[in-house]
């Protein structure tokens, strides 16, 4: 039986994981794909990489079905993900609740744990943070980007030393281990992004695909959704 081939922003790694047996499952098909940076994924899809299901911001599928790399009338909305603050588990948590007081945490921190500042969704958003904050400079030999939130949360939880500080939607602080979430950005640098999965126009798979995503939309996994940082 072939497999689900999807593309996802990293932000649903943590829900599709946590579904994988129930897609099988229902589809009678093993989940198989990549999760990365939302703009490094869209890439994929528009390569021609095989896709059934693809899972990125609102706006991003909205561009791909007006130019015709996704079907019609099959996106659905998963949920608002926000962007968050992370240290190592049991380091002391800093406040940063404001502009002021992240400021203060990111200018003590050894390192800044963050997506890819050109492609990811939450890179792109914090790196305008630290220039608003007008300490874009001042940091940026502490500065530790990775290909995705995932990615760069699990080497900041390997990482030796203390001192360290991460940036990036909550769903990929809430799904590794060694990272914990300690607050949202300030309100006044909030990132809230709607995830939405749809089906690629070039689905091998389109009726499993339209039942993996009514199972990950479903009322039944509302709350592991929510345990996850969707809202």
């Amino acid at each position: 039986m072939s497999s689900l081939h999807i593309l996802s922003g990293g932000a649903a790694q943590g829900l599709v994981n946590q579904l994988r047996g129930a897609i099988y499952n229902e589809t009678g098909r093993a989940v198989e794909g990549g999760f990365g940076a939302v703009g490094l994924m869209r890439d994929k899809l528009l390569a021609g990489e095989p896709c059934d299901v693809v899972i990125l911001t609102q706006a991003l599928i909205d561009e791909l079905t007006k130019s015709g790399y996704v079907q019609t009338g099959s996106a659905t909305p998963l949920g608002v993900v926000k962007t968050g603050v992370a240290v190592k588990s049991g380091e002391p948590q800093p406040k940063v609740d404001t502009p002021e007081a992240l400021k203060a945490a990111l200018l003590a921190a050894k390192g800044i744990y963050f997506p890819d500042p050109v492609k990811a969704t939450a890179g792109i958003h914090f790196m305008n943070v630290l220039k608003k904050l007008g300490i874009d400079g001042q940091v940026a030999g502490a500065l530790r980007p990775f290909p995705n939130g995932a990615t760069a949360m699990k080497e900041m939880a390997a990482a030796s030393g203390a001192g360290l500080i991460g940036c990036t939607q909550v769903t990929e602080i809430l799904y590794t281990p060694g990272v914990q979430l300690i607050s949202l950005l300030p309100r006044e640098f909030e990132l809230a992004t709607v995830y939405t999965a749809a089906v690629a126009a070039k689905a091998e798979q389109p009726q499993a695909a339209r039942m993996m995503i009514d199972l990950m939309a479903a009322p039944a996994a509302a709350e592991l959704r929510r345990a996850g940082g969707f809202e």
